[in-house]
């Protein structure tokens, strides 16, 4: 039984260099001479692993979601709603402006489908944005139900509120914006923020006194 010629690059590097040039360049503007470069491999490697540019584009997009998972992770890990919150945008602030030259500031799921002729590639990033947004509902549902949001609260309008502010923090940050500039607009959007009514939680030593 014949089998394939093993694959003679990295994936994971691979993918990483293709990020690169779709966030610089976006997906219509990223040829496939650019991406092909970058990626140190030639036209049939390319098309033999990911199919064709919207294949390899739908790997690098799972490949940036995987960069975000610690991220996601601790912010459905937070205490409360508003730690969950505060978490979600101080991360975005972070990682969309203190790159560390690893990746172009901003976000790829916002830049590389800015301007695009093909439907498809718009439709594939609002899904992945969605994704997120869908995550945050879904904690704020269970935060309200918990008293840790009033009842009063709409947690899809939350978790737009904090995509909305998040899209725009990346592209603040792809303007030339700095951490600290973004934590600032970051501050002022938890001031904001609803209070809970589950009350306080007593402290053991005050419950000590109290018996």
């Amino acid at each position: 039984m014949r089998t394939g010629r093993p694959r003679g690059f990295c994936i994971e590097t691979a993918l990483d260099r293709a990020m690169t040039v779709f966030w610089q360049k976006g997906y219509e503007g990223a040829s496939l001479s650019d991406l092909t470069q970058a990626m140190g491999i030639n036209p049939p490697s390319l098309y033999a692993a990911f199919g064709n540019k919207e294949g390899l584009f739908r790997a690098v997009l799972e490949r940036y979601d995987g960069r975000r998972k610690e991220l996601m992770d601790s912010v459905m890990a937070a205490p409360d709603a508003k730690t969950a919150a505060q978490l979600f945008l101080e991360g975005v602030a972070e990682f969309s402006a203190d790159t560390n030259g690893r990746n172009p500031p901003g976000c790829l799921l916002v830049q590389s489908g800015l301007s695009c002729s093909d439907q498809d590639i718009p439709d594939v990033l609002a899904q992945h944005r969605a994704e997120k947004e869908k995550m945050l509902r879904e904690r704020f549902e269970r935060d309200r139900k918990d008293g840790n949001l009033p009842k009063s609260a709409n947690p899809t309008v939350l978790a737009s509120y904090l995509v909305a502010m998040a899209n725009g923090m990346c592209v603040q940050a792809s303007a030339g914006a700095s951490t600290k500039d973004l934590m600032a607009v970051v501050k002022l959007a938890l001031d904001a923020w609803p209070v809970g009514d589950k009350p306080a939680k007593k402290s053991a030593r005050t419950l000590q006194r109290a018996v």
